[in-house]
């Protein structure tokens, strides 16, 4: 069945213009369809979706407090070719609105500020031994990043630094392996919140004023056909990239006494697109039918035609 699926709609090549991409059902992590999804390439800013999964894991370690503050450091600006929301070096923010700033409108500098402020907490809570002591907040960071990136199975990614963009050394991760991190983001509630917003309003301050600036989405997708997140990237090397994820009402269905609840959720990923938001719109609505073919023949899951996390 996994494989009738997967070639139920293989002449229709239109559809696919990306370098990589998958089609998966969220709660099994089922593979309703692909192309090339374990190609390792770059993702750009699809790296943020780890970024922000690192902040929020530690954050719900220490209780789950995203209103204290961090200073935006010199160094965000390093590397950076934009700034749109205008932020300067000594700025203060919360880290609630830098991952807003991070996830909505994909802002660099918010995501080495998270980077840089959880490293130095990282870096009292467990120091680590040998040559990596005297790694920099950021070093600590990445390394817990990639820390969850195999806790998730994600064999075939490095992460190096928190926003994706190529340096001399090059990050990389696969379709199937952003569908892996993607499942596991999404089932964060705060994550699928800051995902899913359209706009959002936030502040910062500077010397003894306050600043306001209104973000807007990056994913040109989000509120049609049920869309609610996730994620764009892009760079040179990367291309366009883009991760949606879309939820139908449960399927509810009566098993003896039992009523049986089954959510319904599809996530697409495509790597290096030249039209990530037609493209991904089309994949996913294909997404849906093949999701449908698959739960009329009873959901059969194969282990090999899954993107299953490490810890499942």
């Amino acid at each position: 069945m996994a494989l009738l699926l997967a070639l139920a709609w293989g002449g229709a090549t239109s559809l696919r213009a990306a370098e990589s991409s998958i089609t998966i059902d969220a709660k099994t992590g089922f593979i309703l369809e692909k192309l090339q999804p374990d190609k390792k390439r770059q993702v750009g800013s699809l790296t943020k979706i780890a970024t922000a999964m690192v902040v929020l894991d530690w954050a719900a370690r220490q209780g789950g407090d995203l209103a204290q503050v961090a200073s935006i450091p010199q160094d965000a600006f390093v590397g950076s070719s934009e700034n749109n929301i205008g932020f300067q070096a000594g700025d203060t923010i919360t880290l609630r609105d830098l991952l807003y700033a991070a996830l909505v409108q994909s802002d660099n500098i918010a995501a080495y500020t998270l980077a840089d402020h959880v490293g130095r907490a990282l870096q009292r809570l467990a120091p680590p031994s040998g040559e990596t002591t005297r790694g920099t907040p950021l070093d600590y960071f990445v390394l817990q990043m990639n820390a969850l990136a195999k806790h998730l199975g994600m064999e075939r990614t490095r992460f190096l630094n928190p926003s994706g963009f190529d340096g001399k050394e090059r990050p990389f991760s696969t379709a199937s392996d952003i569908a892996r991190l993607t499942r596991y983001a999404m089932n964060n509630a705060g994550f699928r919140f800051y995902v899913s917003q359209k706009e959002r309003e936030i502040g910062f301050g500077r010397g003894s004023g306050r600043l306001r600036y209104l973000l807007r989405n990056t994913n040109e997708l989000l509120g049609r056909d049920n869309i609610d997140g996730v994620k764009t990237g892009r760079t040179q090397l990367a291309g366009d990239c883009l991760v949606v994820t879309a939820a139908l009402s449960s399927e509810v269905a009566q098993e003896g006494a039992a009523t049986v609840v089954t959510p319904r959720r599809v996530i697409v990923v495509l790597l290096g697109s030249p039209d990530r938001f037609g493209e991904g719109a089309a994949l996913l609505a294909r997404g849906w039918s093949l999701y449908s073919r698959w739960a009329a023949a009873g959901r059969p899951v194969d282990r090999k035609e899954t993107v299953a996390q490490s810890n499942e």
